[in-house]
């Protein structure tokens, strides 16, 4: 910075009368510019991670449904993978998990799938502006491939 802006922003800094209309131009631009354009920078990185983190929880559901043996255990262990993926990252107003793909129903040396659909809905207010009402659904699936050799 050069000596003149120096000297002007110590001016401002040590200027106590306190009126709006002294107030410089600069300082209601970043009042009305920067800051919510930081807001909207830091709501979309907290989108970002609980778009990423309902994506891991998929993942973990679709992993630990492919290792249940019936499709009647895998609903459960999904559900129960995905809650503790999400759990200190992202609170879900509802979560909702569900199972689908043929690979728990296949035979023995067959091949298959297990995929698991995680649809998290989050608050608003639980990303970055507390008291501003209103949801988002984020909605994620995952496959994770069956043993074809594991034990029926």
């Amino acid at each position: 910075m050069g000596a003149g802006a120096v000297k002007f922003i110590r001016r401002v800094l040590r200027d106590e009368r306190g009126d709006i209309e002294d107030m410089p131009n600069l300082a209601i631009l970043l009042v009305g510019v920067v800051v919510p354009l930081i807001a909207v920078v830091v709501f979309m990185g907290r989108y970002g991670l609980a778009d990423n983190s309902v994506q891991s929880a998929a993942a973990a559901a679709a992993r630990d449904a492919s290792l249940s043996r019936t499709a009647g255990e895998a609903v459960p262990h999904a559900k129960s993978a995905a809650t503790i993926a999400l759990t200190g990252n992202v609170k879900c107003a509802s979560l909702d998990v569900s199972i689908g793909g043929n690979g728990l129903s296949t035979g023995l040396g067959e091949t298959g799938t297990v995929s698991a659909t995680v649809q998290c809905t989050i608050n608003t207010s639980d990303l970055a502006f507390p008291f501003i009402p209103g949801s988002m659904t984020i909605t994620k699936t995952a496959t994770s491939p069956v043993d074809p050799y594991r034990e029926r």
